[in-house]
């Protein structure tokens, strides 16, 4: 069978930035979704034959080689230029370590993409900006453009090459969303959390041969978060149980919801127990 992604690939990882924005943490090993960023990046090119990553080594991802630039933290040329040594198929996959939205199907479309063009695709977001640290490049042209290359900018290197441009749907998780600062990171945890929790209700839902439409998450939430500050933390999954034994019997699920959360919002003026 043809293989229309355009043969074998390996992945590049830039991983070795100050994260100035960032306060200077360690950005690729940051946590979302019980993943880290670079985890999450590396999830996305699992059919690459080698994975290298540019940067202080670490232990994930599993089975990477780790090379550093030249100085360390000189940016992302000279970066570019320490990975692609290490190089050994005809196609390169260049992304950036903080993408937790970006997926393998779309690393597939990127390859096609360049496949077809002949140089290489780069992934553009939804106004239309190419994302030169998202996308698929012919190994031996990336070469010669650095060879004569002097400058410090991937769009400078990039750009001349006129690459193919692939767009995606924004989504509510965009798969060129990076975590440039701690809001940017921040948002990121909720989006990922949020749909992570959408997929377990949806799995519990098909085991129990419960119908999601009768679920009212947020109401669930609230009324957790309600029980958990009035009363205890340990009161709210107890309290989550007690709502749903109360419309299992036929209660409204708003209006139990409402009396439950009057009483944790008065809980702390309660009289106090007689011994």
């Amino acid at each position: 069978m043809t293989d229309v992604t355009g043969g074998g690939f390996d992945a590049v990882i830039l991983a070795g930035g100050r994260a100035r924005r960032m306060g200077g943490v360690d950005k690729p090993a940051e946590v979302v979704a019980g993943r880290s960023l670079i985890g999450w990046t590396a999830d996305a090119v699992t059919g690459a034959g080698r994975l290298v990553v540019v940067g202080p080594p670490r232990p994930e991802p599993a089975g990477a080689v780790f090379v550093r630039e030249d100085p360390p933290g000189g940016g992302p040329v000279p970066a570019l230029r320490a990975g692609l040594a290490e190089v050994a198929a005809p196609w390169t996959v260049l992304l950036a370590a903080d993408l937790p939205f970006l997926r393998a199907g779309q690393v597939a479309e990127l390859r096609r993409a360049a496949a077809g063009h002949g140089t290489g695709a780069v992934l553009v977001d939804g106004d239309g900006r190419p994302q030169w640290l998202i996308g698929c490049w012919s190994t031996g042209r990336l070469r010669a453009a650095l060879d004569g290359y002097a400058g410090g900018s991937l769009r400078g290197l990039m750009e001349p090459l006129g690459p193919a441009e692939v767009g995606a749907a924004a989504g509510e998780r965009p798969p060129w969303y990076d975590c440039d600062t701690p809001e940017s990171l921040g948002r990121a945890r909720r989006i990922a959390e949020g749909r992570m929790l959408e997929e377990w209700i949806e799995a519990v839902c098909r085991e129990l041969g419960l119908d999601r439409e009768q679920i009212d998450r947020d109401l669930v939430l609230d009324l957790a978060r309600d029980v958990a500050h009035g009363v205890a933390r340990p009161a709210a999954p107890l309290t989550a149980y007690l709502l749903g034994l109360a419309v299992g019997r036929g209660d409204a699920a708003r209006d139990a919801a409402a009396r439950i959360t009057d009483l944790a919002e008065s809980w702390a003026d309660r009289p106090a127990a007689r011994s």
